[in-house]
């Protein structure tokens, strides 16, 4: 299944450039995403016209869920190991193009400068704060519910096939 931001697939759709607001009627009302698309697998599987089908997550909430909390050693830690990833990649890179045959140089220097460059910037990073950020957190975009349209051409025909699957009736 492509995404909404999938570059090719999208513009082959006739999909809108800008954002637009959906069209079509609804079909079917859900709880969550997963049984949303479980209901476009359905119809897909039905011969159903999908490419007339919209999800829409409706009543929209930025959810942001608490981690733990942050400290120095913490913030530390963390930058010095994503620095060390970079590090380690860069250091790979200029292993590769290097003259010299199986030397671990410059991968122990973009290691290292990669721990010291991590280090730096969280810390610049956590001390820009000036303790208003005591807590790590993860955000996400959710909706209260997910509608199903389809077109008016075929509305009726969805809104049927998916009450066949709320039954349990498949077939």
């Amino acid at each position: 299944m492509t995404g909404a931001f999938s570059g090719s697939a999208r513009a082959g759709q006739g999909l809108p450039k800008v954002p637009t607001p959906p069209t079509g009627w609804p079909i079917g009302s859900y709880d969550t995403y997963a049984e949303a698309h479980r209901a476009v697998e359905y119809l897909a599987s039905n011969d159903f016209p999908v490419q007339d089908v919209t999800i829409v997550g409706v009543d929209l909430m930025l959810v942001e869920r608490v981690i733990g909390r942050l400290s120095w050693p913490k913030v530390l830690a963390t930058g010095a190991l994503s620095g060390a990833w970079f590090g380690l990649f860069v250091g790979l890179l200029l292993g590769v193009f290097s003259q010299q045959t199986m030397s671990f140089a410059p991968i122990l220097v973009g290691l290292s400068a990669g721990v010291v460059f991590g280090l730096v910037f969280a810390a610049v990073g956590y001390a820009s704060t000036r303790g208003s950020r005591e807590i790590a957190s993860a955000s996400q975009l959710v909706a209260g519910r997910y509608d199903v349209l389809a077109q008016p051409r075929n509305a009726e025909k969805g809104r049927d096939l998916l009450a066949k699957l709320a039954m349990g009736t498949h077939g």
